[in-house]
């Protein structure tokens, strides 16, 4: 995955903004160039009509490009014009986009939905790693963890990568549950009282929307959380 792909892999390019920020449009491609690092280097950002983008960095004495850039975990003064290249690209995406936190459409839409009735919105306390946690914000207990992961983790059997949402459960339900297509024990927490749940059409809306609200009332109880 390139560097552009990572940054923008959540984003939704509104094109009505492009113009205003600065890309103009030629071929049914819009493109934007900046100077950076007191013009020593050009940045030229290409953006398709199916919201595609694509980089790259010139070195404006010859106006060569600049190869190192693709080099990851590079140091020096190579990493430096990584960075301010990577900061140019995230102006971007802040200015010229919508921002779905996840991949997967249902993983969104509960997202919206949590945002909707308890006001919360994930945070990401793992830097380079794709896991979102919703809290509550009186007592910074859990009640959601997304994440993404292997289907593997989940079932030896299957593969390929796949978003889940964990929330807490009654222990009495969560046997039940697991019988159930798209639960799964736990991943990664406490498998007495929470339990996984694949965010992949598996289990409607609904039923997600009634266990995250039933997990969000285990943060307004007196209990020892499970993490």
């Amino acid at each position: 995955m390139t560097m552009e792909e990572k940054i923008f892999r959540c984003a939704i390019i509104d094109f009505s903004r492009l113009e205003k920020f600065g890309f103009v449009k030629s071929d049914g491609k819009w493109t934007y160039d900046e100077l950076f690092m007191d013009g020593d280097f050009r940045a030229a950002v290409t953006i398709t009509p199916q919201g595609s983008v694509t980089g790259t960095v010139f070195d404006t004495s010859a106006e060569d490009e600049f190869l190192p850039l693709r080099v990851e975990n590079m140091e020096g003064f190579a990493g430096e014009v990584r960075t301010e290249y990577q900061k140019i690209l995230e102006n971007i995406k802040v200015n010229c986009c919508r921002i779905n936190y996840f991949t997967h459409p249902q993983t969104n839409r509960l997202t919206q939905k949590i945002f909707e009735v308890f006001g919360d919105k994930p945070v990401f306390p793992w830097e380079n790693y794709d896991a979102g946690v919703f809290k509550n914000p009186e007592n910074g207990k859990w009640y959601a963890l997304i994440m993404t992961i292997d289907r593997s983790k989940l079932d030896k059997k299957l593969s390929g990568e796949v978003e889940i949402v964990n929330v807490k459960s009654d222990e009495a339900k969560i046997p039940e549950l697991h019988s159930q297509n798209g639960f799964y024990p736990a991943y990664h927490m406490n498998k007495k009282n929470w339990l996984t749940i694949t965010l992949d059409e598996s289990v409607s809306d609904d039923v997600l929307l009634k266990l995250i609200d039933e997990s969000h009332t285990f943060t307004l109880r007196k209990h020892k959380r499970c993490r």
